[in-house]
């Protein structure tokens, strides 16, 4: 049996290491994998692994942090030179990321934390 266990502020409910949260999370989605036996491998109760696996998709379990940087490829378009507005405002920068089939457009000011975790459900 391989939990990761520490002693919680209730009685009689262990509370798991986000690491092994997040470790059986990202094994339940993997293609063939039964939920319920990998729960019983664990021996933890399976409802509770479903909802680590719906809380993994939704971006609401966050990876474990490492002292790994990954870097990923970036693709410079060049684009067309845009006009200036005719009030003289300067025109809002933005980034626009694709991952596979999906692309988000992030506006100046838009908040890092809702970003962060918008591409964090791009990865899943």
């Amino acid at each position: 049996m391989d939990t990761e266990v520490e002693s919680g502020g209730r009685r009689g409910r262990p509370n798991y290491s986000p690491e092994f949260k997040h470790r059986l999370a990202v094994a339940a989605c993997d293609p063939g994998v039964s939920v319920s036996k990998l729960a019983q491998d664990h021996g933890i109760n399976t409802n509770m692994l479903f909802k680590w696996r719906r809380d993994l998709r939704a971006g609401l379990l966050a990876a474990p942090a490492t002292d790994e940087t990954r870097l990923l490829p970036v693709v410079l378009k060049p684009s067309a030179p845009a006009a200036k507005p005719a009030n003289g405002a300067a025109r809002a920068s933005a980034i626009e990321i694709t991952i596979a089939d999906a692309a988000v457009r992030a506006c100046a000011g838009t908040d890092a934390a809702l970003l962060r975790l918008v591409l964090q459900s791009l990865r899943a």
